[in-house]
């Protein structure tokens, strides 16, 4: 969805309680929305001058306003009206139906915030009716009756990312196995199935970052098929990443110290992986330096 360029941004995330809106609210954060929770909308005046103060270094800002508000949701659409000056204001709406939220309120055991004395059903009724306003007036509704939080998170993300902005960012970490695996990798490839550079006196003294090492080891029988076979099979994974809105993997690549072999591999992967659409490739080398 496209914005105004260079215009500051708010975007006010709504709707029935237990439709997603802490989903919708995660994931916008995760997209680098600086985002507010449970915000009355008598306070989006002050904030929306707080982010117009704030000037490019807060461009996007989204706050959810919700019937935990109660009597204070009642001035919404005039609130909001009064916003549309200086900052480009949206309001994304999310329902579902009525026996979709009984289920997940009762699979959180948590009450609804209008039941009162009456039953879920009853709370649910009143916060249709008093949102109904609200709902017609929202630039983009959401029925997330059928959508999963994963699912959610992916629409969201598709709805509000700016363009060019990373799919799903990629740690390649090299290791030395001697040092123990990593703890927070997702994939681990192992580069011990090449000769190593530590037995070959003029190379013992560089690393994989130098010419020379990366040189020897990609020359090496095996090296280029297993980084073109490799790279190969984690171009589905790594789409199917996006799909499912995991923004963020680590895929280790190790060898016995973690300084000649793994470096040189990780940053020839490196290379193939960052021409994939929607994917940005970091590389961190875990040991290099160590003795």
């Amino acid at each position: 969805m496209t914005t105004e360029p260079d215009k500051q941004e708010l975007l006010i995330v709504t709707g029935m309680s237990g439709a997603g809106r802490s989903t919708v609210a995660n994931a916008l954060e995760d997209l680098g929305w600086y985002v507010v929770d449970n915000l009355p909308p008598q306070m989006l005046r002050p904030l929306v001058d707080l982010v117009e103060r704030a000037g490019t270094t807060l461009p996007k800002i989204a706050a959810v306003v919700d019937i935990r508000g109660r009597d204070l949701f009642g001035d919404f659409r005039e609130t909001v009206q009064s916003l549309q000056h200086g900052i480009q204001v949206r309001v994304i709406f999310l329902e579902a139906r009525d026996d979709v939220l009984v289920r997940r309120f009762e699979s959180v055991r948590r009450p609804h915030p209008l039941q009162g004395e009456g039953t879920l059903l009853d709370g649910i009724a009143a916060e249709r009716a008093r949102l109904f306003s609200v709902r017609e007036s929202s630039d983009i509704v959401i029925d997330t009756s059928d959508l999963n939080v994963h699912r959610l998170a992916t629409t969201t993300t598709e709805l509000f990312a700016a363009e060019g902005t990373a799919g799903v960012q990629v740690t390649i970490m090299s290791f030395g196995f001697k040092y123990g695996l990593p703890t927070d990798v997702d994939m681990v490839a192992d580069a011990r199935f090449l000769p190593n550079p530590f037995w070959i006196p003029e190379l013992r003294g560089h690393t994989g970052e130098d010419t020379e090492v990366r040189d020897f080891v990609l020359a090496q029988e095996g090296a280029t098929d297993f980084i073109d076979g490799y790279a190969a099979a984690l171009t589905p994974v790594l789409a199917g990443y996006q799909r499912e809105n995991k923004r963020h993997a680590t895929i280790g690549i190790g060898c016995t110290g973690g300084k000649h072999r793994s470096v040189a591999m990780a940053r020839e992967l490196s290379s193939r992986l960052e021409k994939l659409p929607g994917v940005v490739v970091n590389i961190k080398h875990r040991d290099l330096g160590r003795e």
